[in-house]
């Protein structure tokens, strides 16, 4: 995300009640120790498998994945799946809510977050992105051949890339405009004509009595803040990732019609009241 879109006003969420907040320690007593543990384990594997494979990643890949998935089942949050995910080699590309979206498209498929340099420093979230496999970009125009490079390369290691080219995160009831820039670097000689971009529509259905914003994140609202309402949230709510077909890269004459397309299949998958 560059920026936090300041769309419509939050909405007026009731304040935690003990219930809420037993929730969130008995789910974060689950997650935390399981999360160090995964971690840890990865990395030793990591350590292992690199001197073998370089940049694959056959095994330490699945820790994120299976964490992602248990997620959702120590939350009581629902995740559907429809649509076939591709079997060829590039990009994700879907719409943005919440830092939920990561987990979601994880929690199926192996993939790895295409994220602003600053992540990177983010205490906590920076160095599990590293670890990882996040890859790190500077929206610079001096960086963008060594980005090229490092996009092919991990592409050829058999790696899904996962971009969101609104820019930024939502209220989960509309589409933002994609980014067309954002698709620029596909076009490059090294990865156009093998590459594909799946789009992918992420939605959201909020627990019974909640308001449908309700795993949004925009505004001024607080990551600290986004997290505990997730984690203290009563079991009902849930997520569905629309597959939809793959675009190669090579049959759109421009980044913009390419854009233009991905965008109009993740629409058209929104609740109509949504499609905005």
């Amino acid at each position: 995300m560059s920026m936090v879109w300041q769309g419509d006003e939050q909405p007026d969420l009731p304040p935690l009640n003990v219930a809420a907040w037993l929730r969130l320690v008995a789910r974060l007593i689950v997650l935390f120790p399981t999360l160090l543990i995964m971690t840890c384990v990865m990395l030793l594997v990591r350590l292992i498998e690199y001197p073998f494979v370089g940049q694959r990643r056959p095994v330490s890949s699945h820790f994120p994945r299976l964490f992602s998935a248990l997620f959702f089942r120590v939350i009581g949050m629902a995740h559907r799946v429809q649509g076939k995910r591709m079997p060829h080699e590039g990009a994700v590309v879907a719409n943005h809510s919440t830092w939920l979206d990561i987990l979601a498209l994880n929690a199926r498929k192996r993939i790895f977050f295409v994220s602003k340099a600053e992540v990177a420093d983010w205490p906590g979230i920076g160095p599990l992105a590293k670890a990882a496999g996040t890859i790190f970009i500077r929206r610079d125009p001096r960086d963008a051949k060594a980005q090229v490079a490092l996009f092919e390369q991990r592409l050829h290691a058999g790696h899904k890339l996962l971009f969101f080219p609104e820019g930024t995160s939502s209220d989960n009831q509309r589409v933002l405009p994609f980014r067309s820039t954002l698709f620029a670097a596909f076009f490059a000689p090294e990865l156009r004509e093998f590459m594909y971009v799946q789009p992918v529509t992420v939605i959201y259905d909020a627990p019974k009595g909640f308001d449908p914003r309700f795993y949004g994140w925009w505004g001024d609202m607080s990551f600290g803040d986004s997290f505990v309402r997730v984690l203290s949230a009563p079991r009902g709510g849930g997520v569905t990732l629309v597959y939809h077909p793959p675009c190669k890269v090579s049959d759109f004459a421009t980044r913009k019609e390419l854009a233009a397309k991905c965008e109009a299949a993740v629409r058209s998958a929104m609740p109509t009241e949504a499609r905005k």
